[in-house]
């Protein structure tokens, strides 16, 4: 496999039969200290581990399940028609954390009841189960106590630590608080606090379990019934947030069942206020399910430690939190999340990219919901597999651009770029497509920075070669982006596909001391040929048909220039690359804007700057 090709479709054997093993931590002899400055004596960890340790012990993922997972997260429990693990898609032999290079670890949360220590767990002093007496845990706490489990397996540095939903949460917290453990940070549909409406929800969801009779304030496990409605109830709460709406209506709609009321509960009866739509059988099917393995109090808990946990608390801003992270981090965001809207994630990475940090984001189509990252994870394993360290070399590649007229122009043009970019300069590539250009200055100068560009397939790409990453749109700006971040922002062929280009001219100079730019010229003397005819040039820079090109914009050197005059930057090179012989003589003789097939301007703040010698537009006789 190349660094290029894109992973293959999950196998069917994935990591076959596995099993949950416990270790029991070693503790100070007061035992674990929480947050909330209670300690518990003994705690247990329930973890899964798939793949082969290496040597080095160097190639440990440690996966963050989210708040009603545990830690069966791929393969089939113990035997060949047990359960499949919850992420079982993504993880295995050439999927997005691919086995064949990673040794991964799940563990369930510390106040949890698959395994590990929570409030149905044994208290040793009283040898009942906690209850009631359970203390109350926070993220930080489930944090350290999966810290303690890594290094109590021999593993002092993690190669990457990867959580969505509430397991982004915990991502975060580890890399603020243990950021010389991880490596590499990937926090998926997550947030650094919940907002508003999603601590409703788990408000109203407490509630449901708590106003159940059977509670008992935590102290049910000896009554021999448990807060089964109450939790329900609270599942389908929960639930709602984990669709989209879109989703909701495509799955369901207004369907009724085939029945029109639900047996024994006639519609219009005391008792028979259930209605007959399939979404309520759906509801009732998931609190169902969701009661046959999880714990009311580890549900209260664990919510509970959920909306306390705040990044920023502490901290004057988001960005300065973001100061202790060490990590390269990887934010992805769904786009019909309405539990962790996108905003939240875009958040999250303009901390990090304010705080000067290796930072990459990606938002995802994602109809689903929030679910998605369990669901639709096509391009959610391309992502990520690009982004882990061990599958490719993340040396950038040479930039590749083909062959032809066309393409031996833009190999001139990459040069002629490079000999205007210093040394080690920190570079802002804006549209960059593939990454090519980025790899070829990172290959000749040692430049390091960052590419901007809106397809997923680029961003996969660019990541994969090493790059940071930022998928965004960029005729919205580029508000993430500090001013005077980097030394020169490069618009290669981009200025003319987009919607508002001045805008684009303004933010690149906002945030860089120069910019370079390229773009085709409409005024070559081909193209005038072709319009004197009658029809839309074509050939050339302009290889497309009218129909299907991506140029918005067709502009000239000399429009160029006296935009840049307009605004006040200044021109300090110019460069016009013909591709004929005759074009060539054209620009010879100083017939810029009528022999150029493409133009490559260096421009900066400075309004005295000047064209130098070569190809001054004032001597064109176009």
């Amino acid at each position: 496999m190349t660094e290029l090709d894109p992973p293959p479709p999950p196998s069917g054997s994935g990591v076959g039969i596995v099993h949950t093993q416990t270790l029991s931590l070693t503790l100070p002899p007061d035992g674990l200290p929480l947050k909330s400055g209670a300690r518990l004596p003994a705690v247990q960890v329930a973890y899964e581990t798939y793949g082969t340790l290496a040597k080095a012990r160097d190639n440990v993922i440690f996966l963050c399940h989210a708040l009603t997972g545990d830690a069966h997260v791929a393969g089939l429990l113990d035997s060949a028609d047990g359960p499949r693990g919850w992420w079982d898609e993504m993880i295995g032999p050439g999927r997005g954390i691919d086995t064949d290079f990673y040794h991964v670890i799940c563990a369930n949360v510390l106040g949890g009841c698959r395994g590990t220590t929570g409030p149905a767990s044994i208290n040793p002093a009283t040898g009942q189960p906690y209850g009631a007496s359970f203390p109350a845990i926070a993220v930080e706490d489930i944090v350290d106590v999966h810290h303690l489990l890594v290094q109590q397996l021999g593993i002092e540095q993690l190669a990457a630590v990867i959580g969505g939903s509430f397991g982004g949460m915990q991502v975060l917290d580890w890399m603020l608080r243990h950021p010389q453990s991880v490596r590499r940070g990937i926090c998926i549909a997550s947030a650094g606090s919940l907002s508003a409406q999603a601590l409703a929800f788990d408000i109203v969801g407490r509630s449901a379990i708590t106003s159940d009779p059977l509670w008992n304030h935590g102290d049910y496990y000896t009554s021999g019934s448990a807060p089964h409605q109450g939790l329900a109830l609270a599942r389908k709460v929960g639930h709602i947030t984990y669709l989209s709406p879109g989703m909701m209506t495509h799955k369901f709609g207004r369907e009724r069942h085939s029945n029109s009321a639900h047996p024994g509960e006639p519609i219009g009866e005391p008792g028979g206020f259930r209605s007959n739509f399939q979404v309520e059988s759906y509801l009732e099917h998931q609190g169902k399910k969701f009661v046959e393995r999880f714990d009311a109090n580890s549900y209260l808990h664990i919510t509970q430690a959920m909306d306390e946990y705040d990044v920023q608390a502490g901290y004057a801003s988001l960005a300065e939190a973001c100061e202790r992270v060490q990590a390269n981090v990887l934010v992805v965001a769904l786009s019909e999340d309405w539990l962790f809207p996108p905003e939240q994630s875009l958040d999250i990475a303009h901390a990090l990219l304010r705080s000067g940090k290796h930072i990459s984001y990606c938002g995802l189509h994602a109809p689903h919901g929030h679910d998605a990252f369990l669901i639709d994870i096509e391009h959610m394993a391309g992502i990520v597999r690009a982004f882990l360290p061990w599958v490719t070399s993340n040396q950038p590649s040479p930039a590749t651009v083909g062959g032809g007229q066309h393409e031996a122009a833009r190999r001139r043009e990459f040069n002629l770029i490079a000999g205007m970019v210093p040394q080690q300069a920190r570079i802002l590539d804006i549209g960059c497509g593939g990454g090519e250009l980025l790899s070829y200055l990172h290959a000749q100068l040692q430049t390091s920075g960052m590419g901007v560009d809106i397809d997923i397939d680029h961003l996969i790409r660019c990541v994969n070669d090493g790059h940071d990453m930022f998928q965004t749109d960029i005729d919205n700006g580029l508000s993430m982006i500090p001013d005077d971040s980097y030394d020169c922002a490069i618009l290669s062929e981009t200025i003319q596909v987009v919607h508002k280009p001045l805008l684009v001219l303004r933010e690149m100079m906002r945030v860089a001391r120069e910019g370079i730019v390229s773009f085709p010229n409409f005024a070559n003397w081909s193209h005038r040929l072709r319009l004197a005819r009658g029809r839309m040039p074509k050939g050339g820079a302009l290889p497309y048909e009218w129909h299907d090109t991506p140029n918005i914009h067709l502009f000239t050197l000399l429009d160029f220039t006296d935009l840049c005059r307009r605004e006040g930057f200044g021109i300090s090179q110019v460069f016009c690359l013909p591709e004929k012989r005759v074009n060539r003589g054209l620009v010879r003789l100083g017939c810029c804007n009528l022999g150029a097939d493409r133009v490559l301007v260096r421009i900066t703040r400075n309004p005295d700057d000047h064209p130098g010698r070569c190809s001054a537009p004032a001597r064109d006789q176009g």
